[in-house]
């Protein structure tokens, strides 16, 4: 074998297929769950399995979310946090500590807000991958230009 097939070998070895990847979820609950919205998390979920294997998938609601949202968000596996103040601070905080998990290939935000996108700028920095998960109206433009992938779910 000469050196660059050697060399290719590795380099296919080190090289993530996309059903190998590795996906942080992470859903501003307030945000996208409302009635009006009529977001569908299982389907949230069915589009990332295109780009890899959801292996987080939080959901932050804050302190006035009701039991039957928590049951059914946590009935759809995902993962529910229930945060007494301000959302978007404890998942960008949840969602940085992911950035440097070096076996998370992607971080995904499920949200319409554009407060995500310094997390999303740091994320492409440290060489992940992003995704944005969002609908009209009012899906943040700057918070699209950001990410590497835009998932609308009104298309």
């Amino acid at each position: 074998m000469t050196d660059g097939a050697k060399v290719l070998q590795k380099i296919k070895a080190f090289v993530k297929t996309k059903k190998e990847k590795h996906i942080a979820l992470f859903v501003d609950g307030p945000n996208l769950l409302r009635k009006d919205l009529k977001v569908d998390l299982s389907k949230v979920k069915e589009r990332l399995e295109k780009y890899g294997q959801v292996k987080v998938a939080r959901v932050f609601l804050d302190q006035y979310a009701s039991d039957k949202l928590i049951e059914a968000v946590t009935n759809q596996g995902f993962e529910v946090v229930i945060v007494p103040s301000d959302v978007d601070v404890a998942l960008a905080v949840d969602a940085a500590r992911f950035i440097y998990h070096e076996r998370m290939d992607i971080i995904a935000i499920a949200s319409r807000d554009s407060d995500f996108k310094p997390l999303l700028t740091k994320a492409k920095e440290t060489g992940k991958e992003t995704i944005v998960i969002g609908c009209d109206p009012d899906f943040s433009v700057a918070l699209q230009n950001t990410a590497d992938v835009v998932l609308k779910l009104n298309e």
